[in-house]
């Protein structure tokens, strides 16, 4: 996944302000999630429309404002291999900046993205050990908790402390107990191998910056009958109200995870923005070998 654009950049100090202080900040941090460097111009044009409606919105809030100094940080700087641009020619989106994480939360979510419907289809029992990657602060986590049940265990990873401190505050505020929070790395979801019974991936595999590691992390995490499932927006339909790099079409995701040692168990087309695909391990595919050193 890749490093996400700190807002600190190009807004002042004084207008920044603690994003649950502000409602509207959340559907201009949507825009602003995915500029990449050669968007510079309208990422600045976003950026001061972000400026102007926290200004607008300063006299209200003033009392709940934060120092810059205070605000949290963007994510630190990767190490390992170089991230990609593309792959397999998609594009690799940015990834959701910590600060629009409100928008993860929002009121009408269930309305446009059918939340609850995509929770049954899971198939999910009493008991069973699941991962939720790219938790987020837990939109989907503390449903997923519960879904579980105490007999069973949740992972939840993001590569954003600031992601993961979120999800604790409610976790707590929720009294939830069979929950791991992991703090990962772009190439690692350091989840334990051959125990995962499920691991969802809702609007995040698109943001991979490193899909061919993270893949197998993930496959080495299934159990034998272990299933990733892939939520993902549809870029066959242009009604689809999201920006292209953030949405995925069938195609493209069988040029890709079949490609890594998964097979397709079954779609499910009922939610009306997105794909929804179970994948399991492909027990017949064969790593490719890397090139003899010359």
């Amino acid at each position: 996944m890749h490093r996400a654009e700190p807002f600190e950049n190009i807004i002042d100090g004084p207008a920044l302000l603690r994003l649950r202080s502000c409602k509207v900040l959340g559907a201009v941090a949507m825009s602003l999630r995915i500029c990449h460097p050669h968007e510079a111009g309208n990422f600045v044009g976003r950026a001061l429309l972000l400026a102007l409606l926290l200004a607008l919105s300063t006299a209200a809030i003033a009392q709940d404002s934060t120092p810059l100094d205070d605000l949290p940080k963007a994510p630190v700087k990767r190490t390992g291999p170089p991230a990609l641009v593309e792959y397999k020619g998609r594009r690799i989106a940015q990834t959701m900046h910590y600060l629009g994480a409100e928008w993860l939360t929002r009121d009408n979510r269930e309305q446009e993205e059918r939340c609850s419907l995509m929770l049954t289809s899971l198939g999910i029992k009493q008991g069973m050990t699941i991962c939720d990657m790219g938790c987020g602060n837990g939109f989907y986590t503390l449903k997923l908790a519960k879904m579980v049940g105490p007999e069973g265990h949740l992972y939840a990873v993001d590569i954003q402390p600031e992601m993961l401190k979120f999800l604790n505050e409610r976790a707590d505020a929720a009294e939830i107990s069979n929950l791991s929070p992991i703090l990962g790395t772009f190439t690692d979801p350091r989840l334990p191998k051959g125990k995962l019974d499920l691991v969802l991936m809702v609007d995040v595999y698109h943001e991979f910056s490193h899909p061919e590691q993270m893949l197998a992390a993930i496959r080495n995490s299934l159990s034998e009958k272990g299933l990733a499932v892939l939520v993902e927006f549809r870029s066959e339909d242009p009604k689809v109200p999201i920006k292209a790099e953030h949405k995925m079409s069938k195609e493209q995701i069988l040029k890709e995870l079949p490609a890594n040692g998964f097979k397709l168990v079954k779609e499910f087309d009922g939610l009306p923005w997105q794909h929804m695909m179970f994948f399991g391990r492909d027990n017949s595919w064969k790593a490719p070998t890397a090139p003899a050193a010359e």
